[in-house]
């Protein structure tokens, strides 16, 4: 929660009147993103997954269980999808705009999208926490071998979508 609130206060600053201090916003969140927000989505879901096997919630056994996974499966691929492109852009065009021009065009969008997408990613923690808090719904009952090659199939994309971006093969990385 610490790393998006530092994320979502640096998305803020990036629409500063101070080009200097929209400038050190954008290219914060990069670092921010790259250096904390990826690992630590990273290891939300895979401390997740092992959890839920080493415990007597199950992986598939409870409903509050599988919704939580798939709300941080489907966060940690929005985030590396993110990550490879509207956060990359937005700190290059900061990096490589005239001062006076920081919040026109291209790079407001973006900063417009980044605020909003750092507080629903905000808001996804936060109810992925109260689900685990709570945990209200019961146990599935008989889950179908469909459900689980489903499960484990959206996992292993989201998986496979990490490998791919941390091998540098990703098809959206752009070299500048």
């Amino acid at each position: 929660m610490g790393a998006i609130g530092a994320f979502l206060t640096l998305a803020v600053a990036s629409f500063a009147r101070d080009p200097a201090v929209a400038r050190a916003a954008y290219l914060l969140m990069d670092v921010v993103g790259r250096g904390a927000l990826l690992p630590l989505s990273i290891g939300a879901l895979v401390s997740g997954i092992v959890q839920s096997l080493g415990t007597k919630w199950g992986l598939f056994r409870h409903y509050w269980v599988v919704v939580k996974l798939v709300l941080t499966s489907l966060a940690v691929a929005a985030l590396f999808l993110h990550q490879t492109t509207a956060i990359t852009e937005a700190a290059r065009l900061a990096a490589e705009a005239a001062t006076p021009v920081l919040a026109s065009g291209r790079l407001k969008e973006l900063g417009v999208q980044l605020l909003a997408d750092s507080a629903l990613a905000l808001s996804a923690l936060l109810a992925v926490t109260l689900i685990a808090v709570f945990k209200p719904w019961g146990l599935v009952g008989h889950v179908t071998r469909a459900l689980r090659i489903f499960l484990a199939a959206i996992t292993a994309l989201v998986v496979a979508f990490i490998a791919l971006h941390l091998s540098g093969q990703s098809p959206h990385r752009h070299s500048h």
